[in-house]
């Protein structure tokens, strides 16, 4: 990583760009070379004492939100401060800059707007964008959504640029990408959430969401102008509604290195807490699963499963004869009119539960429990409370260790408290939840409860792509990112009942995951990158939060 970087900037210029600012950190030479002398308090600060300052300024928002905005002002002003505080407080303010206080943030985002972020692509500009994305620097890395899936808080209009922003926030803390070459992008495609429409602050297109193939024009004509800026950038696809996550995912996948954190990120999180619960998957092929939601998250995760069941030996019929999923109707049954393209699969044939007992036309998620024998019951329905006491009592009767994870966002949409499941199975179970959740105290012991968040994924899973120069992003490159994750589960952590890691340790999680990602993707063909550099950009990460000496360009 280089030491010293030329700059062009000078003055109040070289001050407001976030990226090169450094604040009272800048030195006396520095301070005489870019004409910032008089402009700056006299006293020369480390980066660690900037820490310091901006942490005390931090702690004097009382809450989530006022503290998200906060950050985000930091991060409007010097980007490599704002990494640097979080980097020293990552587990307090991984919360705060992402789920769950990123739903509130999104929710009143045209209230608080300061500063404008990305690229918003709209009806109105998409036919311009070969000439409007000549404007960008060089981008490695997009986060693109239409915001009509916002964790569990849906149809978010502008706003939704939030959770771009949020997710390449992550990206650069976690596995090191350069904030300069990261693009937040939404599609403002408009809005049916009618709090927004008659909001007098919302900043978006004031105007029904577009549909069909007005609504493929727009992403198409982003694809064509992004792909020719940017060839060789990463393209994630987030929070879009469940049917048309599904069809944009297919839709490009193939055309350039793209993926769906909700599906294939969520799919993999939850495989590797079921594998690392599971004594490293030597059981999970002993299991009976039953996925709760069947929606993007859910159907990702049922995905995984899947994968990671045949990765273990099973047969593709063996793999799907395993898994139950339920819709919000209950059981998915084939021949059923309201089946989609992407659940028809792992639908139940009629003569499966031929000898069941239900009460209903369809069996409902406590008589599938009964009548399948489920072992391992898992969350993403966005339905909080949806694991009853009556549910999870019966799940532990078919074995004695019940895999209870209720993964839905926000805190209050979990399925299930850890508590009440701790209390319910006798301590018995193992618990993992989507939002953070603090330790349980049971009979006498202390419960660690693992946070199943994506962020132990998509970010190494990004690097990996990136140091390999992968192609396309397969399913088999996510299994391989889940199996990863799950090694790095320490036996200490097992022991107090967590089945991921701690928040303190992504980054050292999300470097495995990148290796085991690259790796696979040179197995699979995939790679254009020569061995000896793909191993150098998986050795640390391209871009770090310390202060560069800056030379003015002439000296450089």
């Amino acid at each position: 990583m280089k030491t010293s970087i030329p700059v062009s900037l000078q003055g109040r210029a070289l001050l407001q760009d976030p990226f090169l600012n450094k604040g009272t950190a800048f030195t006396p030479e520095e301070r005489a070379r870019f004409h910032l002398e008089g402009r700056l308090p006299p006293r020369v600060e480390t980066l660690h004492e900037q820490v310091q300052r901006m942490y005390a300024q931090y702690q004097e928002n009382h809450n989530p939100l006022e503290k998200h905005l906060f950050l985000r002002s930091l991060q409007e002003y010097n980007r490599t401060l704002y990494y640097a505080l979080l980097q020293n407080h990552v587990e307090e303010m991984l919360p705060i800059v992402y789920t769950p206080t990123v739903g509130e943030a999104i929710q009143t985002y045209s209230t608080n707007f300061r500063e404008p972020r990305g690229l918003v692509v709209n009806r109105e500009n998409y036919i311009r964008l070969d000439e409007i994305l000549e404007e960008y620097d060089d981008t490695e890395l997009v986060v693109a959504t239409d915001a009509e899936g916002i964790l569990g808080i849906g149809d978010q209009g502008f706003g939704g640029i939030g959770i771009s922003i949020g997710k390449l926030t992550l990206y650069t803390l976690v596995a090191g990408f350069d904030p300069a070459r990261t693009l937040p992008v939404v599609f403002d495609v408009g809005t049916d959430n009618q709090s927004l429409l008659q909001d007098p602050y919302y900043l978006g297109m004031r105007e029904p969401r577009l549909r069909g193939e007005a609504y493929f024009e727009i992403l198409d004509a982003f694809i064509e102008a992004f792909q020719k800026r940017f060839p060789h950038a990463i393209l994630q696809w987030e929070d879009f509604s469940r049917g048309n996550a599904f069809r944009v995912l297919e839709r490009y996948r193939n055309r350039l290195p793209s993926f769906n954190d909700d599906i294939q990120g969520t799919g993999a999180t939850a495989l590797a807490g079921l594998i690392a619960a599971t004594d490293q998957g030597k059981h999970l092929k002993d299991q009976k699963f039953l996925v709760l939601g069947a929606g993007a998250g859910g159907m990702g995760v049922t995905g995984q499963i899947y994968q990671g069941l045949l990765q273990l030996g099973l047969s593709a019929e063996e793999a799907r004869s395993r898994i139950y999923l339920m819709g919000r109707n209950g059981l998915l049954l084939q021949g059923d009119s309201r089946l989609e393209d992407h659940q028809a699969p792992f639908a139940r044939a009629v003569q499966d539960i031929q000898n069941w007992t239900f009460a209903g036309q369809i069996p409902s998620m406590l008589e599938t429990i009964q009548n399948a024998g489920i072992t391992a019951l898992l969350g993403l329905s966005g339905a909080g409370g949806a694991f009853t006491e009556e549910v999870v009592r019966a799940v532990h009767q078919n074995t004695s260790t019940p895999l209870i994870f209720a993964l839905s966002n926000p805190t209050h949409l979990a399925e299930v408290t850890p508590e009440h499941a701790l209390a319910w199975t006798d301590g018995a179970a193992i618990v993992a939840t989507g939002s953070p959740f603090p330790d349980v105290y049971h009979a006498g012991r202390i419960y660690e409860i693992g946070q199943g968040n994506n962020t132990f994924i998509f970010p190494g899973v990004g690097w990996g792509v990136q140091a390999a120069g992968a192609s396309t992003i397969p399913d088999e490159l996510f299994t391989a990112a889940a199996f990863a994750l799950a090694e790095t589960v320490s036996t200490e952590r097992l022991q107090k009942g967590a089945v991921f890691p701690r928040i303190a340790d992504l980054f050292r999680a999300n470097q495995h995951v990148a290796r085991k990602v690259a790796a696979t993707a040179v197995a699979l063909g995939l790679s254009s990158r020569p061995v000896a550099e793909m191993e150098a950009a998986l050795q640390e990460p391209e871009w770090a939060p310390v202060y560069r000496t800056y030379l003015p360009v002439d000296d450089s």
